[in-house]
């Protein structure tokens, strides 16, 4: 857990480049996780190339979910929706303990590769998760809707 609250983790919380609403998105998911009452909304708006154009999100909760979200919404740019799916799917292999291969993850996950710590924090991995969750079954419904996490 040393060092999680760096500077480049408090720079996603305090001066995120993703918070904001998006009135054009293609779509929209709501996640919600009860246990501690973060609740985010997550827009992405797609490229006609199948690719996604644009990631942003509003919403409230603790740091890590709110540094999570920029991280992830920063890192989703540019990839097909398979490609944020997968992404998605080892972050939370990552944050579960079950992933453990830095380069693998440094490579793939960049910024957010700086949250493998949390998978010592069980309380705090559907923190982690929740936009991530949100993306992922957002791409796989492909529409509107509202993802509410079990406590």
């Amino acid at each position: 857990m040393t060092g999680l609250y760096n500077a480049e983790f408090m720079d996603h919380v305090q001066h995120p480049d993703y918070k904001y609403p998006m009135e054009d998105a293609t779509c929209s998911h709501e996640g919600v996780n009860p246990s501690c009452g973060d609740e985010l909304t997550f827009y992405v708006r797609m490229a006609d190339d199948g690719t996604i154009d644009e990631a942003s999100y509003q919403g409230h909760g603790c740091a890590i979910s709110q540094a999570s979200a920029d991280m992830m919404s920063d890192l989703m740019v540019g990839k097909t929706p398979e490609e944020a799916i997968e992404l998605c799917r080892l972050f939370g292999r990552m944050v579960r303990g079950e992933e453990t291969d830095e380069d693998l993850l440094d490579d793939r996950l960049e910024d957010a590769a700086m949250l493998r710590d949390i998978s010592h924090m069980p309380a705090r991995v559907k923190c982690a998760e929740l936009a991530w969750h949100t993306l992922e079954e957002m791409l796989e419904d492909g529409g509107t809707s509202e993802r509410v996490m079990e406590a």
